[in-house]
């Protein structure tokens, strides 16, 4: 897939081994590792202090960041009045709502659980992607989505028959996946034309707006205990998920269908459950393993080319 002309000037060139999505593989896979990552780390900040609290000092420390690093690099441009309205709603959808409710609902329920939830969204976005962004399903693509959301439905129903995961705990993150997906298919349909470190801080600038009077609203400051765990936990998500693991979602984004890059989030599942185990020591059980065989291969035909 060749890039569309409206990306971004400073959107790096694919590689001679790139994949069939358009991307190298070590971004890919850079971005799996700290996409996934980010559950455990985000469990471990919920526990010494509320979680819009801080979402917000997080998204307010990395927008600044972020557009620093525009400046600093020479990539800055001032954006259009129409970028930056884009950019704005985007950001409520992926960092405000998304995250918001996904971390509220991690309060209640394991990293891993939330991580295989979230990872159900190449489904919903190959379904709506026909209608909304003319992008077309095939037999390979939707036999793929099928296969994962089997393995994710293994996981899911081991966990909830167990009542090992929270109702009120699951709504929450359920809300965070549909305005991850509704925030995927409307960065396709907007295509901001602006340089990816300047859309991205301005997305994490306006998360960190939209969430600052709900988290003054319903949280307590004085509810945060500052420990060694919630500052370097903090400093991960600021410095490795929301300036690393954005920056490489919107890039994997632009380059590839919307349906080919949100397949990646099927490998949160595995990643997760690995990252809750090795770092929280949250149970896996042998259903959880077993989903993770579709899973696999609906990832491989989801994203390969036809020949």
């Amino acid at each position: 897939m060749k890039a569309s002309s409206t990306l971004p000037a400073s959107l790096p060139a694919a590689s001679p081994d790139s994949t069939p999505m358009g991307v190298a593989w070590a971004p890919i896979a850079a971005f799996c590792f700290l996409w996934s990552s980010a559950f455990a780390a985000a469990k471990i900040a919920v526990r010494d202090c509320p979680p819009l609290t801080l979402l917000t000092v997080r998204f307010l420390i990395a927008g600044a960041l972020m557009l620093g690093v525009a400046v600093a690099s020479g990539r800055w441009s001032r954006p259009s009045g129409r970028d930056v309205a884009s950019l704005v709603l985007l950001g409520v959808l992926n960092n405000a709502l998304y995250l918001g409710l996904s971390w509220s609902g991690m309060t209640t329920v394991s990293s891993a659980f939330t991580a295989v939830l979230i990872s159900t969204n190449p489904l919903l976005i190959g379904v709506l992607a026909g209608p909304v962004l003319g992008e077309r399903l095939g037999w390979r693509k939707m036999l793929g989505l099928c296969l994962g959301l089997a393995g994710v439905a293994l996981v899911l129903r081991s966990r909830l028959s167990g009542m090992q995961e929270d109702l009120h705990g699951t709504l929450l993150v359920t809300g965070g996946l549909v305005a991850l997906v509704a925030g995927t298919l409307l960065y396709k349909r907007l295509k901001p034309t602006t340089g990816l470190w300047t859309a991205t801080g301005i997305q994490s600038l306006a998360g960190a707006v939209a969430l600052l009077p709900v988290a003054l609203l319903h949280e307590n400051i004085g509810d945060a205990r500052f420990t060694a765990s919630l500052f370097w936990s903090m400093a991960y998500m600021i410095v490795a998920v929301s300036i690393g693991g954005y920056y490489l979602w919107f890039m994997i984004l632009g380059r590839a269908s919307a349906t080919a890059a949100s397949a990646l989030h099927f490998l949160m599942p595995p990643l997760g459950l690995l990252f809750g185990w090795v770092v929280l020591r949250e149970s896996v059980s042998w259903m959880d393993l077993l989903g993770i065989v579709p899973i696999a291969f609906g990832i491989w035909l989801a994203t390969r080319r036809a020949p």
